[in-house]
């Protein structure tokens, strides 16, 4: 065979394997187009951009053909609605807090976070390493939703107060913004839980429809200017020591995507889920310096409310459990995964994070 000919059957060779692959290329990267609900404002930029952070990861990674088109809250579904929307396949896709729906079951508010429940650090390990995701779904598959961990704000602040809240007995009677199991533990030492979206919030408070509110910390709190109309600012938020923000998926839409498009849509919610906790961290203490100069007083809650709160939400969890098997399968597995979490938490990372901690006060860090 002489080189011309050599390379004009290789050349033949070649168009023939372009059309044999084309179509199969065609079959793995097919043209795919989803729309997600956020159920937070846009104005909400680090915990509302993980949808949008998701759409673009997924874009790139597959040259464009997979398009998700992310909408605010309220653009398409109400933003407390959107795990509705997402079984009923009016949208493929959403981003939310599983504890919005405990109407539907208690067993909910486990996807997120319960009072005196996982830090972020645990809650993150719980669900990639310790069972926590798949026996999630296994749950959500009722409900025809899959669900990834898509954005963790870290342990939270404990709201906003007009008052302030000394004693347990300062609660009674307290009309609050909570969210999830947090607002039942709240009712049973005398405050009246209001579940409430996030852009509703500053008027009610403002017009004296609620006395206080919790929301996240002070990154998203300063742009809300909760401190203009309640100036009390406590912390530890108990009901939220690690609350994972999850993207929602149709279940039968995303069973029907190719492997690979799982895989890259997997990959970019784990991504956003540590990008949404390293920004918080990265924001939240020149928030907390800004709020404390424009007059927002900073509260601890005693110990005697804490210790209170606290045995209300064993009597809750000892109450779901004994009428609720999945609560009470999410529920133990978690506190299992607790259990042995902070035996080697109180080990290394505590005693390392407490002698920092001193030095940081001391001025000699």
């Amino acid at each position: 065979m002489n080189r011309r000919q050599f390379f004009k059957q290789a050349g033949v060779a070649g168009v023939g394997a372009a059309a044999l692959a084309a179509p199969a290329i065609a079959q793995e990267n097919p043209k795919v187009t989803w729309r997600l609900a956020s159920s937070f404002p846009k104005s909400l930029d680090i915990i509302f951009g993980a949808a949008t952070d998701i759409a673009e990861s997924v874009s790139k990674a597959t040259d464009g053909q997979f398009e998700i088109q992310v909408f605010a809250a309220g653009e398409i579904v109400p933003p407390l609605q959107v795990a509705d929307a997402v079984t009923a396949d009016t949208i493929e896709m959403g981003h939310t807090c599983c504890y919005y729906y405990i109407g539907k079951d208690p067993a909910f508010a486990l996807g997120t976070a319960i009072p005196f429940g996982l830090n972020a650090r645990m809650t993150n390990s719980w669900f990639t390493a310790g069972g926590g995701n798949e026996l999630l779904n296994e749950f959500l598959s009722s409900y025809k939703l899959y669900a990834l961990p898509a954005g963790n704000t870290g342990a939270q602040m404990g709201g906003w107060y007009r008052k302030e809240i000394k004693t347990i007995d300062d609660l009674k009677g307290l009309k609050m913004r909570i969210a999830g199991l947090a607002g039942e533990i709240m009712a049973k030492v005398g405050v009246t839980p209001q579940q409430i979206a996030g852009s509703d919030v500053y008027p009610a408070l403002e017009k004296g429809t609620i006395d206080a509110t919790e929301f996240v910390g002070p990154y998203d709190d300063l742009k809300l200017g909760f401190y203009k109309v309640a100036p009390y600012y406590y912390y530890p938020a108990w009901w939220e020591g690690g609350p994972t923000v999850h993207a929602f998926f149709n279940l039968d839409k995303f069973n029907g995507l190719p492997e690979n498009y799982k895989r890259i849509l997997t990959d970019a919610c784990a991504a956003a889920n540590a990008r949404m906790l390293a920004r918080y961290d990265a924001s939240n203490a020149a928030a907390l310096r800004e709020l404390v100069a424009g007059g927002a007083q900073l509260r601890a809650f005693s110990s005697d409310i804490l210790d209170t709160c606290h045995k209300a939400a064993k009597e809750t969890y000892a109450d779901l459990s004994a009428k609720n098997e999945w609560f009470k399968k999410l529920f133990d597995s978690q506190q299992a995964f607790k259990q042995d979490a902070y035996l080697w938490a109180q080990i290394a990372e505590y005693s390392f994070d407490t002698y920092q901690m001193i030095q940081q006060r001391q001025g000699t860090l």
